[in-house]
C-alpha cells in the first residue's frame, strides 16, 4: 500500500535508512520536514505495517513548471519489484500539470543512474562541487 506520508512515519522511516544504504550515514540527508511540510508530494510504501519504500519530493517554489524528487528509498530485498516505478507514478500524478522533474544523485551511484534512466530520465549533466567541495552530482531531468 502506497500513502502519503505522515510526521508519525519519520521515525520507521530512518530507522532503515541507513541499512538499505549499505550501511553509509544517511539520515542527516532526509530531515524531518519533509515529513511535516510536504506530505502531498511525498509517499511511503507499506507491506503488513513494515515500511518498504519511500519518496520524498516537492514543487519548485521558484520554477512553476518543475517538482524535484529529494530521496527515494526501496528496501533491498524490494528491489526489482516496480516498487520504485510506482512511487514515482504516483509523484508524477501529484505534481501535475509539471512537466520537468529534477533529482540529483552521486555520479559513482550506478544503480539510481541505471533505474532513473529506465525511469526517462535523463543525465543532464554532472555538476562538480554541487553539495560542497569535493561533492559532484549528476543532475538528472524528466520532461513529463
Amino acid at each position: 500500500m502506497i500513502r502519503p506520508l505522515e510526521p508519525s512515519d519519520y521515525a520507521r522511516v530512518v530507522g532503515v535508512l541507513d541499512e538499505w544504504w549499505g550501511g553509509r550515514s544517511m539520515t542527516a540527508m532526509l530531515p524531518k520536514l519533509f515529513f511535516i511540510h510536504f506530505r502531498d508530494t511525498s509517499f511511503v510504501a507499506e507491506d503488513d505495517g513494515e515500511v518498504v519504500g519511500f519518496l520524498c519530493g516537492f514543487r519548485s517554489q521558484t520554477h512553476e513548471d518543475e517538482a524535484y524528487v529529494h530521496f527515494v528509498g526501496v528496501d533491498p530485498g524490494k528491489r526489482g519489484s516496480g516498487l520504485g516505478r510506482e512511487l514515482y507514478e504516483r509523484f508524477f500524478e501529484a505534481v501535475a500539470p509539471r512537466h520537468v522533474v529534477r533529482a540529483v544523485t552521486s555520479p559513482v551511484n550506478e544503480q539510481s543512474i541505471a533505474f532513473h534512466r529506465a525511469l526517462g530520465f535523463d543525465v543532464e549533466r554532472v555538476e562538480q562541487n554541487y553539495d560542497g567541495r569535493g561533492e559532484p552530482r549528476a543532475l538528472l531531468v524528466k520532461r513529463l
